[in-house]
């Protein structure tokens, strides 16, 4: 599904990311973990093609989708007008842009927004923020979800809102990599989890199966 080999990023000199390889299958839930400046951002939007890698390759079978950390929905669009803009480009169709529109509602409405539709952002909270983001990116179709610190600011109830949502969309069939400091909420939410330290691979574990993932991943934080 997603084949990462040998990739490497720099930014002045400083390596962000350092022969980073694994790979992901179909409907696989992949955490990925580490410290600030660890190079989970970087590799997402590498993946999204949102920066370019200095070397190594990407393999990706599907269509991506990427949820940003902070959210960069358009302030001047409506929720709905936010989640159609990206669908109706290039589509004159009125029959398409109709189709696109209903499909939002029913997306807003399964996210418990449905009412925010004709909203502007500077008017949401920061967990409808969150819903709306996931609703747009979902709007894609994706095979894949990149998720970058998607509980980044929100409250111990909000984060677990966020869990059940994504949960949701696991079920759907979607693979999706989800970049976070947050090991517990990393846990509750993955299959796998890959801690990025220093631009490389510290830890790769099976979140399932391990007994403590959390209090195994802070060894790796405090080493």
């Amino acid at each position: 599904m997603l084949k990462i080999h040998d990739v490497c990023k720099s930014y002045n000199g400083i390596k962000v990311l350092d022969h980073v390889s694994f790979e992901i299958t179909k409907s696989d839930v992949l955490g990925l973990a580490g410290p600030s400046g660890s190079g989970k951002s970087t590799l997402l939007r590498c993946i999204q093609k949102l920066e370019t890698f200095d070397s190594g390759s990407v393999e990706c079978d599907g269509k991506t989708g990427f949820m940003f950390q902070d959210f960069q929905l358009f302030p001047h669009l409506t929720v709905l007008q936010n989640l159609v803009y990206g669908p109706n480009l290039g589509k004159k169709s009125a029959h398409r842009r109709q189709s696109n529109e209903k499909r939002a509602q029913a997306m807003l409405k399964n996210l418990g927004i449905e009412e925010k539709a004709a909203t502007y952002p500077g008017s949401l909270s920061g967990g409808q923020k969150q819903r709306a983001a996931l609703a747009r990116s979902l709007m894609v179709d994706p095979d894949i979800l990149l998720c970058d610190e998607p509980t980044s600011g929100l409250d111990v109830a909000t984060t677990m809102d966020v869990v059940q949502l994504l949960q949701s969309v696991c079920q759907t069939g979607t693979t999706m990599m989800i970049a976070s400091h947050d090991l517990d909420f990393l846990t509750k939410i993955s299959d796998r989890i890959i801690l990025l330290r220093d631009g490389k691979i510290a830890a790769d574990i099976d979140a399932k199966r391990c007994r403590n993932p959390v209090d195994r991943l802070k060894k790796y934080y405090a080493d």
